[in-house]
């Protein structure tokens, strides 16, 4: 298995693909990851690599930690466990039980100090990936917009890349009171004249339609004459 190289961009949308579906990847450590170089784990989430280099969550036995694409390969098909496990050491067998006339010949075996240094190596946690579970990620920003085009005011919220409302209309009172809000000078001058630029153009066209429904009323007056 080749695991000395990181997951290339494709490779990070191919994975990013197959969690939307549903799956979860299996990739192997690479020698960038440490002590755990070799072994298997299931990708179970992508986070915003904005945010920090180290946005591939991996679950490997009882952890889930966040990894680099430098310390990730794609594993091979058919692979289905971890790549490097150690291998368990043969059991000493029981000493035989020998008959009362043999007890003073046999000479007794000391298990215990034979097994004691394989208990230790065995048990040994990783150092240098117990320093990640300690590690926290604080929420993706969030981001409001308020937005002026072709004659309509919108708000718009979105998280990080997700986004929370799509763009929809709001009355311009109601985008006159969000503004009020936001302490800066010069942006709730230019809502207001952009208001005021609305409000004197709807004055123009009520005028001109109160004019064009006088001379229909004129018309009709002189029809109803000529009955």
């Amino acid at each position: 298995m080749d695991a000395g190289q990181g997951l290339s961009t494709s490779e990070v949308q191919s994975i990013r693909e197959a969690l939307a579906a549903g799956r979860k990847p299996r990739v192997v450590f690479t020698a960038a990851a440490g002590q755990i170089a070799g072994q298997v784990g299931q990708v179970i989430e992508l986070t915003d690599p904005e945010v920090s280099d180290e946005f591939v969550v991996v679950r490997f036995g009882r952890d889930e930690l966040p990894f680099s694409p430098a310390d990730l390969a794609v594993a091979p098909k058919g692979v289905t466990r971890r790549v490097v496990e150690p291998k368990p050491e043969p059991e000493p067998e029981p000493p035989a039980v020998a008959a009362p006339e043999f007890v003073l010949d046999t000479p007794r075996v000391p298990a215990q100090r034979q097994e004691e240094p394989k208990v230790e190596q065995t048990e040994k946690p990783p150092a240098r990936r117990a320093v990640k579970a300690v590690k926290s990620k604080g929420p993706a920003g969030l981001t409001v917009t308020l937005a002026y085009a072709d004659g309509e005011w919108t708000v718009a919220a979105q998280q990080g890349s997700k986004a929370l409302a799509k763009p929809y209309v709001v009355k311009p009172a109601e985008a006159l009171r969000m503004v009020a809000l936001v302490d800066v000078p010069g942006v709730q001058e230019a809502v207001e004249q952009i208001l005021g630029s609305e409000r004197a153009e709807a004055e123009q066209q009520a005028e001109k339609l109160r004019a064009e429904l006088a001379e229909i009323e004129v018309r009709l007056a002189e029809l109803r004459e000529a009955r």
